[in-house]
């Protein structure tokens, strides 16, 4: 599973939409509403792998995640997607498992089991009645040590993770358009590679490089062990150490510094496939959070920006492109406060009928210069911050989102130590921070614009067989 997280299914949508107007007008914004950091413990075994421990007893259930520092980014030309294509075959068998028979020992527990790669990390993830902690943690420490799989697996493996990315990229345009903005805005920094792989890469793909890949990151110094749930802190411990403590740590490769150079003009790429409308990406190149600055503003403020343009339905674009000026039949801004590799702040829109990727660039680049001019209404930025506030509130409702919290801050650097300190500095941005940030990041030197030249439907290939599942 490539790990991307958003509301897609319309009828969510409309549940967070509900969830957000009810937090607007209960929450309190105040970042005392997170006091959980006393449930929360953190362990290192001798070996270095890291075990943190998130106590949530309203239900007799458990969340346990093995999370590896080594995604898309750590990968080098010519093996981009070895990172997804590993996640696959971790579900292949060991000395001691047969084969496709951890799913099913996990599913005979009565639990759900899956996992996700993404540039900056690989996971993995059961979720079971506590009692059933000890036997999937047996499972996962099994395969971070012992992973055999034969190369006729691999060899079918592959051609399923193949499929997938036909099926999610090549008939994607706005995945193709997504793929295309990266590779560039990006001349360096391997998060121009998609996080699947470039297809001639997968169909050039050896055994032996998914099985170096294996040997090279799955190792107790380069993981760390989230437990979520109803748990007694120091069972869990003593459970780690019985089933992690025993393997080895091992020499990771030397990480090379990839700094993406500083862009210096415009970037312009056009995009012609099969689709129904003109489409428009447009990316600037902005900061991240800094894990050894957690207070500097600016990350923050381009936060609650992506929100003030699509956070809502009475948002910005939404309000100016698609029901004021009927440019765009759909709008959407995205930016990730936390990150290994650079940043980009994305602004996309699907044009209306009769309407060119040309009236959608001035449409974003006015909205975003109203705001630059004349700053965020106070009653925005409330709304804006209830809305944050609230989607934290409901993400920690859940011992799973909790526990993909932890992980993926972790996997940047930030530690769970520092998440509330977050949401205190997100509730404390002003319009004038967002302003400034506007003014100082979307400038046209760091700018790069992606567009949809729309092909007839007739040029998309026929519907070809699956050759398995795509499950992971």
């Amino acid at each position: 599973m490539i790990a991307k997280f958003q509301f897609s299914n319309p009828i969510l949508r409309a549940i967070r939409s509900a969830l957000i107007a009810l937090a607007a007008i209960c929450l309190p914004v105040s970042g005392n509403a997170f006091a959980t950091q006393s449930d929360t413990h953190e362990y290192q075994l001798k070996n270095g792998l890291r075990l943190i421990v998130r106590q949530d007893h309203r239900a007799p259930t458990v969340v346990h995640m093995v999370w590896y520092r080594a995604g898309s980014m750590d990968e080098v030309n010519g093996k981009t997607g070895v990172a997804h294509v590993l996640e696959h075959m971790m579900f292949k068998g060991t000395k001691t498992v047969k084969s496709g028979e951890f799913s099913r020992m996990v599913a005979a527990v009565g639990g759900r089991e899956n996992a996700f790669t993404a540039r900056d990390f690989t996971g993995y993830f059961q979720q079971i009645e506590k009692s059933k902690l000890a036997e999937v943690m047996r499972l996962e420490a099994d395969r971070m040590a012992n992973l055999q799989f034969s190369d006729e697996e691999f060899g079918r493996e592959l051609q399923v993770v193949m499929e997938e990315r036909r099926l999610r990229t090549e008939d994607n345009p706005s995945s193709l358009m997504r793929e295309l903005l990266m590779a560039t805005a990006f001349m360096s920094s391997p998060y121009r590679h998609p996080i699947i792989g470039w297809m001639n890469d997968l169909q050039n793909m050896q055994p032996a490089d998914a099985r170096q890949w294996y040997r090279d990151w799955y190792a107790p110094n380069n993981a760390v062990v989230v437990v979520a749930g109803d748990v007694n802190p120091l069972a869990v411990k003593a459970l780690v150490e019985k089933y992690y403590g025993p393997i080895s740590a091992k020499k990771l490769p030397e990480r090379k510094p990839q700094l993406e150079p500083e862009q210096k003009g415009e970037k312009r790429a056009v995009l012609k496939a099969p689709a129904e409308s003109p489409q428009i990406m447009m990316a600037w190149k902005v900061p991240k959070l800094d894990p050894k600055k957690m207070d500097e503003v600016d990350p923050y403020a381009l936060l609650v920006l992506s929100a003030v343009l699509s956070g809502h339905d009475n948002s910005r674009l939404n309000r100016e492109l698609v029901r004021n000026q009927r440019l765009a039949n759909s709008t959407g801004a995205s930016y990730e406060l936390i990150s290994r590799g650079p940043e980009l702040f994305v602004i996309g829109a699907t044009a209306a009928k009769g309407q060119t990727v040309q009236d959608l660039e001035r449409g974003i680049m006015k909205t975003l210069g109203d705001i630059a001019n004349q700053g965020v209404t106070e009653s925005e930025l409330k709304r804006i911050k209830a809305q944050l506030l609230a989607s934290q509130v409901y993400k920690r409702d859940s011992i799973f989102a909790q526990a993909m919290e932890i992980g993926s801050s972790e996997m940047a650097n930030v530690s769970w130590r520092d998440l509330d300190r977050i949401i205190e500095r997100i509730q404390l941005i002003q319009s004038d921070q967002i302003q400034r940030a506007i003014n100082t990041y979307f400038v046209s030197d760091g700018l790069t614009i992606v567009t949809l030249d729309p092909q007839p439907r007739s040029m998309l290939a026929k519907p070809r067989g699956m050759s398995g599942s795509l499950r992971h």
